[in-house]
């Protein structure tokens, strides 16, 4: 049985500029139960691979690179599912606090749930988390199934409780011709973000193909091979129903 302060981690990135403020050190976790049709990382879908490592491990490997954070940095874990290794990320994330390090988690929100013992773990996470990127893939329920293979209904009650707890987040939202590119979804979706107390930013990811090598590879048929990605206009388009300029960020968050 495997330790559950030891996370499994696909991989790491020393300077990354775009999942969360300022140049952070990302890991990536082993490990998701979505099955999103545009997935890019489908290696990190396995739960059983990965390599090993124990909070104080990834904290040193990360601690190696803040001399590069500024005033904004500091450390991302993303996935994968980074909840499904909670034990871990509780202890990971306590401990960077306890350094003065800025700690942002990027996740689909998909293991959600208010029963026990989850939710009591997730509790304490969020004492250590300083920002979440939160995805919402969709915001239809039975769209959301068939473009991932689950609900939606927990991951948009976890968007409702961060919010109750005034915990900040970014939401990002990746944008699918024919999946999820529809103007009525996009303002469905619209109205539920401007429900929620606690945004900071929203982001518009355009779905792309840089993945689907890895499809082949791991013997995996890809879904949306006749899809390409969206134009332009249609990005700005999106931009404009959710009102992405509206929202203003703060960096320090």
């Amino acid at each position: 049985m495997r330790d559950l302060t030891t996370g499994y981690v696909h991989s790491t990135e020393s300077f990354g500029s775009v999942d969360g403020p300022g140049i952070r050190f990302i890991a990536f976790m082993q490990g998701c139960r979505m099955r999103c049709e545009f997935c890019h990382n489908p290696d990190t879908w396995n739960m059983g691979g990965g390599t090993p490592y124990t909070a104080d491990e990834l904290l040193e490997e990360a601690l190696a690179y803040r001399e590069y954070w500024g005033e904004k940095g500091g450390i991302t874990i993303s996935g994968g599912e980074p909840l499904l290794h909670i034990d871990f990320l509780i202890e990971l994330f306590k401990k960077a606090q306890a350094e003065g390090v800025h700690t942002t988690l990027d996740t689909c929100g998909q293991p959600f749930t208010y029963d026990d013992p989850f939710f009591s773990r997730f509790e304490e996470l969020m004492k250590y988390t300083d920002l979440l990127l939160f995805d919402i893939k969709h915001i239809d329920d039975e769209k959301h199934k068939k473009l991932t293979m689950m609900s939606n209904k927990n991951i948009l009650n976890m968007a409702r409780y961060l919010s109750d707890i005034k915990k900040p987040v970014w939401i990002r939202h990746v944008l699918v011709p024919e999946r999820s590119d529809v103007d009525e979804d996009l303002v469905r979706l619209d109205k539920f973000i401007k429900s929620l107390g606690n945004v900071l930013k929203v982001e518009i990811l355009p779905y792309h193909k840089l993945g689907v090598y890895k499809y082949a590879a791991l013997n995996i048929p890809y879904k949306l091979e006749h899809i390409e990605p969206p134009t332009a206009e249609r990005v700005e388009n999106a931009k404009r129903l959710l009102h992405v300029d509206e929202y203003t960020l703060h960096q320090t968050v």
